[in-house]
């Protein structure tokens, strides 16, 4: 993740919504500071521009995360939206396209 995004923008409801998948809000911020793969998500937002990350924690579990940027005085910040462990599913798809 470029340094620009290095800060993170947290609140009740995002880490409210991360914490019920089992998500810690560290283990989100460790995941896209350590180039996960992005993607653009156009389809789950009409008025902002949204993307999904997948990569791995510290442990080597496979994580998917949605997040969004907003620029909040004069600053760059990612704002997770969820994240979740991938599944199964999910998990050959990405091991497939990692290699």
């Amino acid at each position: 993740m470029p340094e620009a995004y290095a800060e993170f923008d947290w609140d009740e409801a995002n880490l409210g919504k991360c914490h019920r998948h089992g998500i810690t809000a560290a283990e989100i911020e460790d995941l896209l500071r350590a180039n996960p793969r992005i993607a653009p998500d156009p389809k789950h937002s009409a008025t902002e521009q949204r993307f999904i990350a997948v990569g791995r924690n510290a442990a080597g579990r496979p994580v998917f995360v949605a997040f969004t940027t907003r620029r909040i005085a004069g600053r760059l910040l990612v704002r997770p939206i969820s994240a979740r462990y991938m599944h199964a599913k999910e998990i050959a798809r990405y091991e497939a396209e990692s290699s």
